[in-house]
């Protein structure tokens, strides 16, 4: 096994159960215990655990993946959704985007959508094809190349584990604007209480892109339903559409289509 898959099957041990064992990790990966004792002494020095006593802990009660070793996780979900949230966007439409790898995967779908791949108005002078309002770093490098797409990045302060730009400077872009639709993002999605996140700051500039739009969009893989993350972004009743894979439960549909949220699996 490669290192880079690995080092990001260590993170999602970690992510699952907030401690890794040397030897429970070996044998899952079918390695040597000498291999990840020296991957887990490489992850140390890139502060991403703390090493223990025959294996290493994750930093803190909640924790988050940074989002390159994130890639890789549901990958062919996080791609089905995409696609299909940018099916739910108009040409001409003003659409928000947070971070997050489900996201991107919306603005890659967005940006090879024939009818606004395509569009011949771009550089005319003419209203783009579609103008896209994020804090995310990655998605605004992904999308400036695409001159059929108006990108507007909102200031901040960028976090190096999600690419998103964060606090006041952020919020001020975000209070001054007005959204067709908002695509949202989540580290979790309560089946009662709503949507959450993992960074408080994260959770304001998500909720404040809600409040700006005229419909709300959350795009998220069934492995983040039924759970809680510590900042909260919005209500079930604020979101208008949840995208997620097959994997969701009855139960878990029909709570959301109670609270008014339609909910559509790819």
């Amino acid at each position: 096994m490669p290192r880079d898959a690995r080092w990001n099957a260590l993170l999602e041990l970690l992510a699952q159960h907030g401690r890794v064992e040397v030897e429970d990790a070996a044998a899952s990966l079918n390695v040597s215990a000498a291999t990840i004792r020296r991957d887990l002494d490489q992850l140390a020095e890139q502060q991403m655990l703390t090493r223990t006593r025959g294996g290493a802990v994750a930093h803190g009660v909640s924790y988050e993946l940074p989002l390159r070793y994130k890639t890789a996780r549901h990958a062919p979900e996080k791609q089905r959704i995409g696609r299909a949230v940018a099916d739910l966007v108009a040409v001409g439409e003003v659409v928000g985007l947070t971070g997050g790898t489900t996201v991107t995967e919306v603005a890659r779908a967005l940006s090879v959508r024939a009818d606004i791949a395509g569009d011949t108005v771009a550089g005319t002078g003419l209203r783009p094809a579609l103008t896209v309002v994020t804090n995310a770093l990655n998605i605004a490098n992904e999308l400036v190349i695409r001159p059929q797409i108006k990108i507007v990045v909102t200031g901040g302060v960028a976090r190096p584990q999600s690419y998103e730009l964060t606090g006041p400077l952020a919020s001020g872009v975000l209070e001054e604007i007005i959204l067709d639709v908002a695509v949202l993002g989540v580290n979790a999605l309560d089946t009662t209480r709503g949507a959450y996140v993992h960074h408080e700051g994260e959770a304001r500039i998500n909720r404040l892109l809600a409040e700006r739009a005229q419909r709300v969009v959350v795009a998220a893989d069934s492995s983040k339903i039924g759970k809680r993350a510590f900042a909260r972004v919005c209500d079930l009743p604020q979101i208008d559409v949840l995208v997620t894979d097959t994997g969701i439960t009855p139960e878990a549909a029909a709570r959301f289509g109670e609270a008014g949220v339609t909910v559509v699996t790819v």
